[in-house]
């Protein structure tokens, strides 16, 4: 495991993040960074203050669990389990859903992130916790041999 500054930058960052914190994506990201996930595409550093703000406006907590971390040059990845509190999933209780993020550095400024995509199961996180579709959704793998 490569404990790399720019990365447990990164790390460190994430576990500070919130509603209140969002303003400071500029310690970690380019202005021009692209962020994927399963659900958006996001272009801009402002853009993804935006993103990160509205999501985070009604969790409760959300922590990361960072686990293999791998960087060679301008590329690395991070493993994690992230231990999510809304009160509109699984009626409030903690869901905890494991991912990976791939993460860019440009070379001009390595300490920042200019590409971040993160791959992880959006029914694992969402989608089985919501009220009605959930039931189904875990039917369904439950089905298809997950």
């Amino acid at each position: 495991m490569n404990q790399e500054p720019d990365l447990e930058a990164f790390c460190t960052f994430f576990n500070n993040l919130d509603k209140t914190y969002t303003n400071n994506l500029y310690e970690v990201y380019t202005e021009d960074v692209v962020f994927t996930d399963p659900l958006h595409r996001i272009e801009g550093r402002d853009a993804l203050e935006r993103y990160f703000h509205g999501l985070y406006e009604n969790v409760t907590e959300c922590r990361f669990q960072f686990h293999d971390r791998v960087h060679q040059g301008t590329e690395a990845c991070v493993t994690w389990t992230m231990r999510l509190v809304h009160p509109r999933l699984s009626r409030g209780r903690p869901v905890s859903v494991d991912g990976c993020s791939r993460l860019s550095f440009p070379a001009e400024d390595p300490r920042r992130v200019c590409r971040h995509r993160d791959f992880f199961d959006v029914g694992a996180m969402l989608y089985e916790h919501l009220p009605i579709l959930g039931p189904t959704v875990r039917l369904l793998k439950r089905r298809l041999g997950e």
